[in-house]
């Protein structure tokens, strides 16, 4: 017999169903699965929300949704090796969700500028970027591609390919929006080189 899963809105704390995407009472989302979801969430709220989800969570361990959720509250919350460790669980439950390799890749640079981070970790990005553009091309993906190329092979003088230039021109070819890069530079705490 399959077993009942009882979710509350992590905003009103209103019962809801597995595949309600919004509560229909305060119309908060109740599943996070994108930047732009993660910042619609006021930042007084996303503690209430991590501690929704981690409720949740324990009734509900291996639901792929929730442990995704909880990942972006982490890394909003600037928890980056909690968010790292959530968001390898979200793929262990769903190899098939882009967004969780990205925002791994995101949480493995942990606030720091790429040019301060040790090689083992750019390459473990790169991992996980590459994961994330195999199962979709997203011009937010390749953005953070051509910053990584940038701030880390070029200012370090290591040749790689593709260049930041061809990631920043394919990123303009698959579109981004400039308020999605705003947001991922937000989580990052870095700001946005002028090059890019």
């Amino acid at each position: 017999m399959p077993k009942v899963i009882n979710l509350t809105c992590p905003g009103c704390g209103a019962r809801l169903q597995i595949d309600q995407k919004k509560c229909e009472y305060c119309d908060a989302p109740v599943i996070i699965s994108s930047i732009t979801d993660i910042f619609s969430i006021s930042a007084q709220n996303i503690t209430k929300y991590s501690k929704s989800y981690e409720n949740d969570l324990s009734q509900n361990p291996d639901n792929a949704e929730l442990t995704n959720s909880l990942a972006f509250c982490y890394i909003r919350l600037g928890f980056y090796d909690k968010a790292l460790e959530k968001f390898d669980k979200a793929i262990e439950l769903d190899m098939n969700n882009p967004n969780a390799y990205f925002f791994a890749a995101v949480s493995v640079l942990a606030g720091r500028k790429p040019f301060l981070t040790p090689r083992q970790d750019i390459d473990k990005i790169e991992k996980y970027l590459n994961a994330a553009l195999a199962l979709e091309e997203n011009g937010l993906f390749r953005y953070f591609q051509a910053y990584i190329k940038y701030d880390y092979f070029k200012r370090k003088f290591f040749k790689t390919s593709p260049t930041w230039e061809e990631c920043l021109e394919r990123a303009k070819s698959d579109k981004f929006s400039p308020a999605d890069v705003n947001q991922l530079f937000s989580i990052m705490k870095q700001e946005i080189p002028e090059c890019l």
